[in-house]
């Protein structure tokens, strides 16, 4: 863990935290890494989503209603 690291308090679930406990002990690493890694990751797929977002914002947009008559002319539903 960086020495810069901040202390925080989070409320796990009980199972969750016994996962993370014993995942922690087989893996020999701490639950605080676990954890970071695991934020990060979900940090990660946040920003990746955000970024597919932008890049589709210039599409057309159709409501479900129309969609669902386009695929209705077209014979697929």
């Amino acid at each position: 863990m960086s020495g810069q690291a901040k202390r925080s308090t989070i409320y796990l679930e009980p199972e969750l935290y016994k996962a993370v406990r014993i995942k922690a002990a087989h893996s020999h690493r701490s639950i605080s890494d676990i954890v970071n890694d695991s934020l990060r990751s979900a940090l990660r797929d946040d920003q990746e989503d955000l970024e597919a977002f932008e890049k589709r914002d210039s599409e057309p947009v159709m409501s479900y209603e129309a969609l669902l008559k386009k695929l209705r002319a077209d014979g697929k539903i």
